[in-house]
Order: C-alpha cells, then sequence, then structure tokens
C-alpha cells in the first residue's frame, strides 16, 4: 500500500521584523523578512529567502531558495521566481546547480511575471507578464518576453 504525505506548513523559522502582515493560508520557512511586510494568500517563501523591509508579496506568488527582495518593493499576483535553469533538461534536485536572483530597492514587479536567476538593479518596473531573463543594470520600465527596456524612469521621480 502506498504511503500518503501530508505537509501543513505555513509559518516555520520564518525571522521578521516588526509589523508583518500575513494572509492565510500560506507557506514561509527558513526565510528573513523586515519590517511592515505584508504577504498575501497563497504564496510559497523557501529556505534563504530574504525581503526588506516595506515590501508586499501579492497573493499566488512563488519565492524560491536563493532569492533576496530589497526594500519597498511590489511582487504582484502569481510572480513565479526561477532558481533551476534546467541545464540538464529536466530539474535538478542539487541545489549547487541552483542560480542566485537579487532584487534591489523600489522595483516593482507585475502580476504573472516570471524571475530567472538575474540581477535587478534599484529603481526598476517590470511589466505583467513579463520574462525576465536577463541582468538589468539600469532604472525602467522593462516588458516583454524576454523583458527588454521600454523607457527609462526620470530621476527625481517619485510618488507623492
Amino acid at each position: 500500500m502506498s504511503e500518503i504525505r501530508k505537509f501543513t506548513a505555513k509559518l516555520k523559522d520564518v525571522t521578521h521584523g516588526e509589523n508583518l502582515t500575513v494572509v492565510e493560508p500560506l507557506n514561509m520557512y527558513g526565510c528573513t523578512l523586515g519590517e511592515d511586510c505584508f504577504v498575501g494568500p497563497f504564496v510559497e517563501i523557501q529556505n534563504d529567502v530574504v525581503i526588506g523591509d516595506r515590501t508586499r508579496i501579492q497573493s499566488h506568488t512563488f519565492v524560491c531558495e536563493l532569492v533576496t527582495i530589497g526594500a519597498d518593493c511590489f511582487i504582484g499576483h502569481g510572480v513565479m521566481f526561477i532558481n533551476d535553469l534546467f541545464e540538464f533538461g529536466r530539474p535538478n534536485k542539487d541545489p549547487k546547480y541552483w542560480r542566485k536572483t537579487n532584487i534591489g530597492n523600489n522595483v516593482s514587479i507585475g502580476s504573472n511575471a516570471t524571475i530567472l536567476p538575474v540581477d535587478i538593479c534599484d529603481n526598476v518596473v517590470v511589466g505583467a507578464g513579463a520574462v525576465v531573463t536577463k541582468n538589468i543594470t539600469e532604472p525602467g520600465f522593462y516588458v516583454g518576453n524576454p523583458a527588454v527596456l521600454l523607457r527609462k524612469i526620470e530621476p527625481g521621480l517619485e510618488p507623492a
């Protein structure tokens, strides 16, 4: 007879600053979140993820191991972070083949975007549905598959 394994993890070994808001159901384990963060329902945040202060993560988002997200970021609904590039034609269970993703400060990522292992600088907007396959080193708006610069963000433009 086969075995049925149930996993009911919600919050396990989570380190966080003050005023963390989470909406269940969700899975968060082995991660670190800053102050005043928000995590919506149906989100998974895995081991060794670090999330900066005042960052919001909307529903149905998956943040895999080896991801760092800066402060004052907005991660839209259904955003997928990827750490395994399937270099051997299939998923690799060995973490030594996984790659890191670093998201700067003041970055907004639109709903259903896919973020491969890349570095994204500060002050970037990634459009909904975009697929980021290469490092983003210049502030601006990025859209498409693969994501390309649509336009630069003008210095000094900040929300009221």
